[in-house]
């Protein structure tokens, strides 16, 4: 059986592990342990994720539903529920999930990694060595960089920690001069306000005095000042940590793979990490599947894997460049006018045009391996769209440019009929009078 090393057992290592393990992969996964027990804002969109990649177990008991307030541009309103998940208990969870599904978990941490054609070569803290046919990258941020990759202007998050008095959970936002600042407070009195900056502008002090410093920018802030009731701070806790959006240059080789944030990490303003991570881990057991079992397809799995992470990594940094550009205020403060003009300046969503839909052969997810398929490319699916609903959509465009939708659709029952139409209607397509 082949010999396949995670590094990482966050959300991202989780997922490629259990989906490894259920194309029926020997799989032993190597992690450390957070070190700082961090809270963090999601949205029921990354819970519904998270509960797809089979981890509902590592959920039970970590996620605390929360009304979340924003205060942006000089706007205050409440937005959506947003759930705090609660790391230290999620984590614990990811691991019984991890045991329950028969990985093995070493607790470790790996000092060198040597790679070559046939295997890698991976030393362990403790003097254990390990010998993995096929390598998954998933420990985030703290991975290793692969060349140099493309970087979003350089940021950093100060994330404090407190014990406060005992209230009602809650979230916000809100946007400062120079930079931003997400804040929580759990029903126990644990309170959390993490300030992201510019690392070029922000002018910080030193180590000494840096969390005295974040202090003063929290109760300077009337807003965050209302939000956490000017409660007392007892064994407040300073955790700074990288945030800058990262795409690694190389994301898959012909016996490794990086997933998660050491592939693409993503501007938190988004609230999308844990998505983003899921939406490069879930696609890696087909492309690794494939690679290990059909060798002739190495070239395809590869391409299909590095430009799915490209695109998902761009869509997000033009979201949040969006988010950014909401903010008017302060437009030519370093922070926000960095922010508000990358990546590009392409638009984050295209007006669907029907007659500017392309068809090409793309590479696609079929019977557990990558496969190669007529695909249906718009402004917004640069990759293409395979099927909706079960039901290839390619041959019906190509016959929608010279028949009517009467007859295209004909051959379909009344459920797929009335969704091909939504979607059609959602690419421009209008049918004649």
């Amino acid at each position: 059986m082949t010999a396949i090393v995670i590094f990482g057992a966050g959300p991202a290592g989780a997922a490629v592990a259990l989906g490894l393990r259920r194309l029926g992969y020997g799989v032993t996964l190597v992690s450390e342990w957070r070190r700082f027990s961090a809270l963090e804002g999601v949205s029921q969109r990354v819970l519904e994720a998270l509960r797809g990649a089979g981890l509902h177990q590592a959920l039970a008991e970590a996620i605390l539903p929360s009304q979340r307030q924003v205060n942006w541009n000089g706007q205050q309103h409440a937005q959506n529920i947003e759930v705090l998940l609660d790391r230290p208990t999620f984590d614990r969870g990811l691991r019984e999930a991890l045991r329950a599904a028969g990985v093995e978990l070493i607790e470790a941490r790996v000092l060198s990694v040597q790679s070559s054609a046939k295997e890698h070569r991976i030393e362990l803290d403790g003097g254990k060595t390990l010998h993995a046919e096929f390598l998954v990258e998933a420990r985030g941020r703290q991975a290793p960089a692969l060349g140099k990759g493309l970087r979003g202007p350089e940021t950093v998050s100060l994330l404090n920690r407190w014990q406060g008095a005992p209230g009602i959970t809650a979230s916000a936002v809100e946007s400062l001069e120079d930079g931003w600042a997400w804040m929580a407070r759990r029903a126990d009195g644990q309170c959390y306000w993490q300030w992201t900056v510019d690392v070029a502008s922000a002018d910080l002090p030193g180590k000494a005095q840096l969390l005295d410093y974040c202090r003063q920018r929290r109760q300077a802030s009337s807003f965050a000042q209302v939000f956490f009731a000017d409660s007392v701070e007892t064994d407040l806790q300073l955790h700074a940590r990288s945030s800058t959006a990262i795409l690694a240059a190389q994301v898959c080789g012909d016996n490794w793979i990086r997933v998660g944030d050491a592939a693409m990490a993503v501007d938190p303003l988004s609230g999308n990490g844990i998505f983003q991570s899921l939406s490069s881990a879930l696609q890696a057991p087909v492309v690794i599947n494939t690679l290990l079992c059909k060798p002739e397809r190495a070239a395809l799995a590869q391409r299909f894997h590095q430009h799915r992470v490209e695109q998902m990594f761009l869509r997000f940094a033009r979201i949040g460049r969006d988010f950014y550009a909401d903010e008017q205020r302060w437009a030519e403060q370093p922070f926000w006018q960095a922010r508000r003009q990358w990546p590009d300046a392409q638009v984050a969503h295209a007006e669907a045009d029907f007659s500017a839909l392309r068809i090409e052969r793309m590479p696609v997810l079929r019977d557990g391996f990558v496969d190669e398929a007529e695909v249906v490319i718009t402004a917004d699916q640069p990759l293409g769209i395979w099927h909706v609903q079960g039901v290839e959509v390619a041959p019906l465009v190509r016959r929608l440019r010279t028949e009517s939708a009467e007859l295209v659709l004909a051959v379909l029952s009344e459920e797929q009929r009335r969704v091909i139409r939504g979607w059609l209607l959602g690419q421009g397509y209008r049918p004649s009078p």
